[in-house]
């Protein structure tokens, strides 16, 4: 069985991709998000039914399976307008504050607060945050419109990861993933059609990015931090989800040649020490569902 940590890591490693693709694909930001969701259900979809791994949930789980669909698709729609708004830097740096969503809302609705630890932990990985996207950038953010979009996409963001918590504490993986992509491929088409965005007509290359989009970033990305979201603590899964900030300053290094600076690699090892911190000698409250 594959370690949960391994499998957050390649979580990471897949969705951190997906700031670069969407530089190489200037499309509707609604109907890209439409599209990595749609390409990733689509492509689940025959694996679970052949394998006969589809698990009809019970009336009590539809709810939540639905409430997560739509947190999602919305999460994924929101940040991309926040960063039409305003720019990627503010954008990422505020939905990135959802780990402190998760953290209060488990200390708020969950029976196993967090511990000492992660408050510390994710003090330390903001502060490096801040450090990673330049302090002049953090002190000159507007309380705009793009502004409330991306704390918004942050709370979006963190509800994703409580309620999907709970939901894969009694269904597996792969059954849930297959209907909350189903369920958010049908909400980010209406929001398409009915704001009359672009669905085809597109580039080959541009077809070539939103399937790497809907392969790699969904599919592969969001199962395995799923797996991961299922056998670790949600909180210190969502503080870790941190280092996309980091991989994808490198990945954009590599790949579109964009700047990767001293500051930037202080700030994504500050980062790296914060998430550190929250798996330092785990406290009884922080009882996970295996030993991670």
């Amino acid at each position: 069985m594959l370690n949960p940590r391994i499998s957050l890591f390649i979580g990471v490693l897949s969705i951190s991709i997906f700031p670069v693709l969407v530089k190489w694909a200037p499309v509707s930001v609604i109907s890209s998000a439409f599209y990595r969701m749609f390409i990733g259900f689509i492509c689940l979809l025959p694996f679970v039914l052949l394998r006969k791994q589809l698990v009809k949930p019970t009336p009590k789980q539809w709810i939540p399976i639905l409430i997560c669909g739509i947190l999602f698709g919305s999460d994924i729609a929101v940040w991309n307008l926040s960063i039409q708004y305003s720019n990627a830097t503010q954008a990422t740096l505020l939905t990135n504050l959802a780990p402190v969503w998760v953290g209060i809302g488990t200390f708020l609705f969950l029976p196993n607060k967090p511990a000492t630890n992660f408050w510390i932990g994710t003090a330390t990985a903001l502060i490096g945050l801040v450090i990673l996207i330049g302090f002049d950038t953090f002190a000159s953010m507007q309380f705009d419109k793009g502004f409330m979009l991306a704390v918004l996409s942050g709370i979006l963001y963190a509800s994703y990861m409580l309620v999907s918590k709970n939901v894969l504490a009694k269904m597996n993986i792969v059954s849930f993933m297959t209907y909350s992509m189903g369920i958010s491929s049908l909400y980010l088409l209406g929001i398409c059609l009915y704001n009359s965005e672009p669905l085809w007509g597109f580039t080959p290359e541009i077809w070539g990015i939103m399937a790497i989009q809907g392969i790699i970033c969904q599919l592969i990305g969001w199962l395995s931090i799923s797996y991961a979201v299922h056998k670790m603590d949600t909180t210190r899964v969502s503080l870790t989800l941190l280092s996309q900030s980091v991989l994808t300053g490198i990945l954009a290094w590599l790949f579109i040649h964009e700047k990767f600076t001293l500051q930037m690699i202080i700030g994504g090892l500050v980062i790296l020490v914060g998430i550190g911190i929250t798996f330092k000698k785990p406290s009884t409250s922080d009882q996970e569902t295996t030993n991670v």
